[in-house]
């Protein structure tokens, strides 16, 4: 794919960048080899200005490994090894590593991230179709996913989680902000979330669910010991926990807000341990059989 002088220009871009782009490249230039000498030239908003502008391509490039400051490539990398980064990382399509991966900026792919090992984001992570980790994910700012998640270990994130298809964890989920998980939400470990928790399906996990504002789910919340909550527990249908269910201080406990009270003995059931202070909705079922 080749950029012209005149396709750039209709973009409108600032006057220092275009000067740099007409010097280096005259009346034009293939797009990737434009986006690799900017990098290589230290000018990566321009690369990551120009893939905003022309969108990302079918190409394909097969690497060993990457170590590198920044990678602005408009295709799709497959890499056979890690990726280690110093600063951006932003891919048109997708990314695919045999190992791990580092980015010490943004960490952006416009389609599927799928990594064999684990993944460290030291800024935010923004991946436009599935992320997918052998290990686990670290991420240090926002962390926002348009498809499915799925992680064989922790994700921890310090920034706000938005997961727009199922999420699966491995072990693990701690936020340090809120999480919103458009479809299903399953951890195998304990889920912490410093804030609000919501899950547009149902929510369940291995050990624990505790989270520093409300918690609510459309579907049913399972948590194999506790789950707790600093403000109120919102289920559209059953609650269950091994050892307790616990609101905050003045908030209640609801169970079966999408189910009819005719069917709250069947689909809007609580259990745990002792009865819930501030159950407002549901059916009381106490614990469940072992």
């Amino acid at each position: 794919m080749v950029l012209t002088r005149s396709f750039v220009r209709a973009k409108r871009p600032c006057t220092d960048g275009f000067r740099w782009f007409v010097r280096q490249f005259g009346d034009g230039a293939n797009y990737q080899d434009m986006l690799d000498e900017m990098v290589a030239a230290g000018r990566v908003g321009d690369a990551c200005w120009l893939l905003e502008q022309f969108g990302p391509t079918d190409e394909v490039r097969v690497l060993d490994l990457i170590e590198a400051e920044a990678i602005v490539f408009a295709g799709t990398l497959e890499v056979r090894g890690g990726v280690d980064v110093e600063g951006i990382v932003r891919v048109g399509r997708s990314l695919h590593a045999g190992a791990g991966v580092r980015a010490g900026g943004e960490l952006r792919i416009g389609a599927d991230l799928r990594i064999e090992g684990s993944i460290r984001a030291e800024a935010g992570l923004r991946v436009g179709g599935d992320l997918r980790a052998g290990w686990g994910v670290d991420c240090a700012g926002e962390l926002r996913c348009d498809g499915e998640v799925r992680i064989g270990w922790d994700l921890r994130c310090a920034g706000r989680v938005r997961i727009a298809g199922n999420a699966f964890i491995g072990l693990d989920l701690e936020g340090d902000e809120g999480v919103r998980c458009t479809k299903s939400l399953q951890a195998g470990g304990d889920i912490r979330v410093a804030h609000t928790l919501r899950a547009g399906q149902g929510i369940a996990a291995g050990g624990s669910i505790e989270v520093g504002m409300h918690l609510e789910a459309g579907w049913g919340i399972k948590a194999g010991k506790l789950i707790g909550a600093a403000g109120a527990i919102r289920a559209g249908e059953s609650l269950n926990a091994g050892e307790a269910i616990r609101a905050g201080a003045g908030y209640g406990v609801f169970a079966g807000l999408d189910v009819q009270m005719e069917a709250w003995e069947s689909s809007a059931r609580v259990s745990a341990p002792q009865r819930p202070e501030g159950l407002m909705s549901g059916w009381w079922a106490g614990p469940a059989p072992c």
